[in-house]
């Protein structure tokens, strides 16, 4: 009988062979990116006809790393609360642009969701839908989804609207004029809880009353925090004001579970002060991105998804990967 092999690491370890698991994880680990085809070396390749094909630059290759990160899998639902108590900080367009991002990176599965007291503007800056209904609406037909068994995504149907080539969901808050009725922290739970069924990504745009229930509620539900403010003194300052007051409230690691994202509010900002907002959100939250002003968010109608600048859509995708990495 053959002598048997020495254990590799000592007396009584046992030799681990590579599974088929092991396999795979490694040949995944060493998947190359495709050929270039941005810039100089993408026209290289198609004049060539691919019998040229150089590797991808370090913007290409950055604009990967980012996609990757977006795409990756989570252990459960996340939901990501857009928050500034002062109106004009960009949060609807923040949660748009971040929905459209995250909507199309990863397939769908996202849902932008205003959770404004009363009324917010989601519902109207989102893609329209053949339904008017609501968050009071789903509120008041919960019992339809009492039995998880039963109840399916497509029910919801009724209650998001959906965006269509951006590939995610809005749920409006409330528009009927005659109802005076608050969102209440048992109702956020309830919403919360059902939108953590069926989707794996959960944008929260907030309104502008921290002291609401409902805000409350979110920012206590929310795995990231997103500051939104504009490259100006007030709307940065309330943002600041707002940390300082969570803070003062007892939230743990806020600078662990936040992010800023800072937007032009036209085609020339002050230097000078972006630079110090930059500086002072950097003391206080993970990472600060930047994001330009677009012409195709001034309106303040509906998203032109399509419409949004190639400059747009590519920081806000190194927003949002930074977002998923933050998760």
């Amino acid at each position: 009988m053959p002598e048997s092999e020495p254990a590799a690491g000592g007396e009584g370890e046992i030799r681990r062979f590579m599974t088929a698991t092991d396999f795979l994880d490694r040949r995944d680990g060493a998947h190359e990116h495709g050929p270039a085809t941005w810039g100089w070396r993408g026209a290289v390749r198609r004049w060539s006809g691919g019998l040229i094909s150089p590797r991808m630059g370090a913007a290409e290759l950055a604009h990967e790393h980012a996609r990757r990160a977006i795409q990756r899998d989570f252990d459960g639902p996340r939901t990501i609360a857009f928050i500034n108590p002062k109106g004009g900080a960009a949060k609807t367009t923040g949660v748009l642009a971040a929905g459209y991002t995250f909507g199309t990176v990863r397939g769908g599965g996202v849902v932008a969701w205003d959770n404004n007291e009363t009324r917010g503007t989601l519902g109207i800056r989102g893609t329209r839908s053949t339904h008017r209904n609501t968050t009071r609406e789903l509120l008041e037909d919960l019992e339809r989804f009492t039995d998880v068994y039963q109840s399916r995504i497509g029910d919801l149907g009724a209650f998001v609207r959906s965006q269509g080539d951006a590939h995610f969901d809005v749920l409006a808050s409330d528009e009927r004029p005659d109802v005076t009725g608050t969102i209440r922290a048992q109702d956020f739970d309830a919403v919360h809880k059902l939108l953590e069924r069926f989707y794996r990504i959960i944008l929260i745009d907030t309104g502008n009353n921290m002291r609401a229930e409902n805000w409350l509620a979110a920012a206590g539900a929310a795995d990231l925090l997103v500051v939104t403010s504009t490259v100006r003194e007030d709307t940065g300052y309330s943002g600041l004001w707002m940390l300082d007051a969570l803070q003062d409230a007892g939230y743990q690691n806020l600078k662990y579970k936040t992010v800023t994202v800072l937007s032009d509010p036209s085609a020339t900002v002050d230097t000078k002060l972006a630079a110090d907002l930059v500086d002072v959100y950097q003391q206080r939250t993970r990472e600060v991105y930047r994001v330009p002003y677009d012409p195709a968010l001034v309106a303040g109608s509906v998203v032109p998804y399509a419409r949004l600048s190639e400059h747009t859509r590519k920081q806000w995708l190194e927003a949002c990967a930074g977002m998923a990495a933050a998760l």
